[in-house]
């Protein structure tokens, strides 16, 4: 199974985001994932637009961009023309699942990939006529919110159980993941069939080049 890695922004140097880019770029990650939270939808105020917008131009890497926002539909074209490639908004951010529909054909129409993100507590059949339509479904391991959290264990049998489905339906959706995953859990979140890997903390805490490179390629490699 081929296994993309993503490191979180969340936990890279905010003083210096050209240069956490260009380590990530020269450490082979698939690509980048900015955490967008509002203060409303999660208890955090983080990236936006403008910022991703001018990050774009010093790194071809993959911007994988997370709404965890009120009313993501609004925001679609924005973050679309600053530069993202991917976006991902919470299923529990739309009132009615029309609109998640909607939102999903405002952002293939920027032509961009698309993904939904479910919270711990959201059983992934509530997204399950969507899935076809969707490049990613995002399984949160964590309250969303913050960085630096301990993935929850519980959550690897809704992964198990979304990989059975996917796989049984020949479905091309990748399964991807994101919180509290580390060098020591990423096997398991793996095994229970995972394949896009998002981790913050697990990847910025190792300082050189070196160790950030060997990191991403031990979370790629297979068990």
């Amino acid at each position: 199974m081929n296994v993309l890695v993503y490191p979180s922004m969340l936990s890279a140097d905010v003083t210096n985001f050209k240069n956490e880019l260009k380590r990530v770029e020269a450490a082979e990650a698939d690509g980048v994932h900015w955490d967008v939270m509002d203060l409303h939808f999660v208890p955090n105020l983080t990236f936006g637009f403008s910022l991703i917008r001018d990050l774009r131009k010093h790194t071809a890497l993959y911007f994988d961009v997370h709404l965890m926002i009120e009313h993501p539909g609004k925001w679609i074209d924005a973050f679309a023309d600053a530069g993202a490639d991917h976006i991902t908004f919470h299923i529990e951010a739309c009132e009615t699942f029309d609109e998640a529909m909607q939102i999903i054909q405002k952002i293939k129409k920027k032509k961009k990939q698309v993904g939904i993100a479910l919270k711990p507590a959201t059983d992934w059949r509530a997204i399950q006529s969507a899935l076809p339509l969707l490049d990613a479904v995002l399984v949160m391991t964590v309250e969303p919110g913050f960085g630096g959290q301990a993935l929850m264990p519980d959550m690897l049998e809704k992964i198990k159980s979304l990989r059975q489905h996917v796989d049984e339906n020949q479905l091309k959706t990748r399964i991807q993941v994101d919180g509290g995953i580390t060098i020591k859990n990423v096997q398991t979140v793996k095994a229970a069939g995972a394949d896009c890997l998002v981790s913050g903390s697990g990847i910025f805490q190792f300082k050189t080049q070196t160790e950030m490179a060997n990191v991403i390629q031990e979370m790629r490699r297979g068990p």
